[in-house]
């Protein structure tokens, strides 16, 4: 069993914006929630129609590899939709983005301090995420991301091939149950921590990530600018702090 690899290319009004690699699943959401990293979208609402179309293989057949985006006229986002149209790969979600200067997008949101989360349910955190990977049980090849409630529960759980993916769909899908911002709960990640993922977490409201691997020097720079918990190197042994300690139970600062 390998894990599944597939293009998916997002268009707005028949337009092409980018083509992602993802695990097929969840598309819905995962556009949903690539539009809302974009700043393209804040709300559900902002999207009047998302449907598959032209993916034909050679046979005819519909891939369901291509989705077409209509934004809703009274949309509450009226950004420009940016006029690119990249392939983005599995490992990276960012690297279509047109400028550096495009790269730190503002957050909608102030990051609110939540229910401290004590250091034993964090600790327990990967092997409950693990527990619930379904696809990597099979595979070992998917990352997963979940969303965590300070008692440890976790919701929305999705995997893909892409850490972005997987984050993209977690935020996706509490986007369009009407749940942003997404203030009282942590976004766990299998994968490491990079810049991209503390900028999606912050442009949804969640004020902590927790990665089971290492957090980049500009994750950490970013997670310090807009007041993020984050949490890096997660194991049943303990993490590492590296910003926003205050929503740690006994921790300093």
């Amino acid at each position: 069993m390998v894990a599944g690899e597939e293009p998916l290319e997002i268009r707005i009004g028949g337009l092409s914006l980018m083509v992602t690699m993802r695990t097929p699943g969840h598309d819905i959401e995962l556009v949903h929630g690539v539009l809302h990293a974009e700043g393209i979208i804040a709300t559900a609402g902002d999207i009047s129609e998302m449907r598959y179309c032209d993916g034909i293989d050679a046979d005819g057949r519909n891939t369901y590899n291509v989705l077409d985006v209509t934004l809703s006229p009274a949309g509450s986002t009226p950004a420009a939709v940016p006029t690119r149209a990249v392939t983005t790969t599995s490992a990276c979600g960012v690297c279509g983005t047109a400028s550096i200067e495009g790269l730190q997008r503002r957050t909608r949101y102030r990051l609110t301090d939540l229910p401290a989360f004590a250091p034993a349910t964090i600790i327990a955190l990967p092997d409950r995420l693990r527990a619930r990977q379904q696809a990597f049980k099979s595979t070992g090849g998917v990352h997963a991301a979940a969303l965590v409630n300070p008692d440890g529960q976790l919701d929305y759980l999705r995997e893909d091939v892409g850490r972005h993916n997987a984050v993209d769909k977690v935020i996706g899908t509490a986007l369009m149950a009407g749940e942003l911002p997404i203030s009282g709960r942590a976004l766990l990640t299998s994968s490491r921590a990079s810049f991209e993922l503390v900028q999606k977490a912050t442009m949804a409201g969640i004020g902590m990530l927790v990665a089971v691997s290492a957090p980049s020097s500009l994750a950490v720079q970013l997670a310090e600018e807009t007041g993020l918990t984050l949490i890096g190197f997660t194991s049943a042994t303990g993490f590492n702090i590296y910003s926003g300690a205050r929503r740690v139970r006994g921790s300093a600062g």
